[in-house]
């Protein structure tokens, strides 16, 4: 019996860099949201445990142990102390490289779906850690609601989103990959001020995103992007997710972000785009 699990795409609707750590991460604090859509992950039972990765953006991949999926599955295996096996198969249909969680979400998704599948009764704060070991964004994406991350964007703060809930959203990728050590190594580091606490929305509109500028100097269709996206009618908000390049807006109804998707369609007829919404 087969079983599958959504790797729900990731959002950053603010994000403050503070300062640069002596490990090397940084500081920083966010602001999590999570779309409907993502990528797709789904395993069975086998001897083995394996990787086979499909969907428009699985060209490059490596399916072997140094994706995120299998190491994930590596170590929850090891945690719980069994020895089983899964076929996983992967829907990449996210782009890599672009701002929106990819590998953390998928092996997130992998976390959750192997627990089941295995029938593995684990702590929370156990299987938080396991995800914290993969990366910095995979406990967010793990949670896959929305909050607040802190110190590497790692702890975790939940945050009431209910007013959130719903809100049509667009995503824009100009189908380039930007990768992050790059856009944090161009961080200036210089500390703009904390993040704001309370209402998410109203945080996130007098919050900034600090890996924007880096970003744009390393592709800077992504400055376009976000022009395009704030061009339209009914925009609550338009920002560079993470360290890019994938670019979101949120709208007042399905009308307004369905007439910038058409919009950007006509004009960027090449971009990635999705229509979704968040959790």
């Amino acid at each position: 019996m087969s079983d599958a699990e959504t790797a729900y795409a990731k959002l950053n609707l603010a994000l403050h860099v503070r300062r640069r750590r002596e490990d090397g991460y940084h500081d920083i604090e966010t602001l999590f949201a999570f779309c409907a859509d993502g990528d797709e992950l789904s395993a069975e039972p086998a001897d083995d445990l394996t990787l086979t990765i499909e969907g428009p953006f699985a060209g490059g991949l490596s399916s072997g142990a140094d994706n995120l999926v299998l190491r994930a599955a590596t170590a929850l295996r090891d945690a719980a102390g069994i020895a089983a096996g899964a076929a996983i198969r992967l829907d990449k249909r996210l782009p890599v490289a672009s701002g929106v969680g990819g590998g953390s979400a998928d092996a997130a998704a992998a976390l959750r779906l192997l627990a089941r599948l295995w029938r593995i009764d684990i702590a929370p704060e156990r299987l938080h850690a396991l995800a914290a070991a993969l990366g910095a964004d995979v406990p967010a994406c793990l949670a896959s609601r929305t909050c607040r991350g802190d110190a590497r964007g790692d702890r975790l703060t939940p945050v009431d989103g209910g007013a959130l809930a719903d809100t049509p959203v667009l995503l824009v990728n100009p189908r380039v990959a930007v990768p992050t050590g790059p856009v944090f190594a161009g961080w200036d580091r210089e500390d703009r001020g904390a993040l704001a606490g309370g209402d998410p929305l109203a945080a996130a509109l007098a919050g900034r995103n600090d890996l924007e500028p880096p970003a744009r100097v390393l592709a800077p269709l992504i400055a376009e992007a976000v022009a395009l996206l704030a061009g339209g009618t009914g925009l609550r908000l338009a920002r560079m997710s993470g360290s890019g390049a994938t670019c979101f807006a949120l709208y007042v109804s399905d009308e307004a972000r369905d007439d910038a998707a058409a919009r950007i369609a006509g004009e960027k007829p090449h971009w990635w785009r999705s229509t979704t919404r968040l959790l």
